[in-house]
């Protein structure tokens, strides 16, 4: 692979591979953009068919957190770190603490948390080799799961969906697809089902779906038919690149809002492709954004009520987004994009007065 032409496509700082035969750490820490402060992301563990499958991944996912926080008025940058293993079979102790003596060397460049693959425990385990981390348990002065407040934030997402095309935020009746039901995908479906919204849900792993069916009622979809499912809402939940040329033409919603990063296998074109077509985006990196507001809270001193409320704040930030959409007559997700990158570049100037 040519490392150097993949980075300056979209202007990535720093990528570092870290490697230790003891352990059996395989990991790639990409740092997007430290304009608005230190770079935040998740570490994912995922099984991945190829390095290079990985290392795109990585700077796809930094990039996104980039915006994320921008868009949500955070002083933070954006990064990401994927780790390279089965999350199911290789986890351990001295991988995740090998691991955190790498974010350590970055000395405070990265601040590393959560993601898929990964958990409260895991973090646990790098915060013994670094104080750059985040996403801790409460006995450590943490938040625990941020998932809860990632999920907060969709549903409050989807209510500002719901009004911008119905003129109402009630989801009350409505007919919600939700693919993926792992944490964040779980907690959605009890405020969707609390709501009265009827579920259609599917999972690869039957065992999550089975302890769902225990707090709300649904109906089971199989995960190759979901795309299938006549809705109101489709809610990707799960793996990103879902939204493709092969699932367009099969989607029978009306809004796109879910927790999955990377929805769109082609951004620009995906994203045309759906206005198109009269399907409101709601941009993944804005409406799942709950989860690192939470955890950038942690890093002032964690208030909950203070990170619920600035999750509150998605629908605002969604409800500006679709009116720029409309007069503008773009895609909801340059929309997103240009309110990002006007504060990127607003800070960036001020730094450059002050730096000369």
């Amino acid at each position: 692979m040519e490392l150097f032409p993949l980075m300056n496509k979209n202007n990535h700082e720093q990528v570092m591979f870290c490697s230790d035969v003891v352990s059996g750490l395989k990991a790639i820490v990409a740092i997007h953009n430290t304009t608005l402060g230190p770079a935040i992301g998740g570490a994912r563990m995922w099984h991945y068919d190829s390095e290079q499958e990985a290392l795109e991944d990585a700077l796809r996912l930094s990039r996104q957190m980039t915006y994320k926080a921008a868009v949500t008025g955070l002083n933070l940058g954006g990064g990401k770190a994927v780790i390279i293993g089965n999350p199911k079979t290789d986890k351990n102790e001295l991988l995740f603490r090998t691991f955190g003596k790498f974010v350590n060397g970055l000395n405070g460049r990265f601040i590393v948390a959560e993601d898929l693959g990964t958990d409260v425990k895991d973090m646990e385990y790098v915060r013994m080799e670094t104080k750059y981390v985040t996403g801790l348990s409460k006995a450590l002065g943490g938040s625990g799961d941020p998932s809860t407040v990632t999920a907060y934030g969709i549903f409050i997402g989807m209510k500002a969906s719901a009004n911008e095309l119905w003129g109402n935020d009630s989801l009350r009746g409505k007919k919600i697809a939700v693919q993926g039901v792992g944490a964040v995908g779980r907690y959605l479906c009890e405020h969707l089902f609390s709501e009265g919204a009827e579920l259609f849900i599917s999972d690869v792993d039957q065992d999550k779906i089975s302890s769902l069916l225990h707090t709300v009622k649904a109906h089971v979809v199989q995960p190759d038919k979901i795309y299938d499912v006549d809705c109101d809402i489709f809610a990707p939940s799960a793996l990103g690149l879902v939204i493709n040329d092969e699932t367009i033409p099969r989607l029978k919603c009306k809004i796109i809002a879910g927790g999955a990063n990377n929805q769109l296998a082609d951004e620009q074109k995906h994203a045309n492709e759906l206005r198109n077509r009269g399907i409101l985006y709601a941009p993944d990196y804005v409406i799942n954004s709950g989860g690192l507001i939470n955890v950038a809270n942690e890093l002032e001193g964690y208030r909950r009520d203070r990170a619920i409320q600035q999750a509150e704040g998605i629908y605002d930030i969604l409800k500006r987004i679709y009116k720029i959409s409309r007069e503008e007559n773009i895609s909801t997700l340059l929309a997103a994009n240009k309110i990002a990158e006007e504060r990127l570049n607003k800070i960036g100037k001020l730094k450059n007065i002050f730096s000369s």
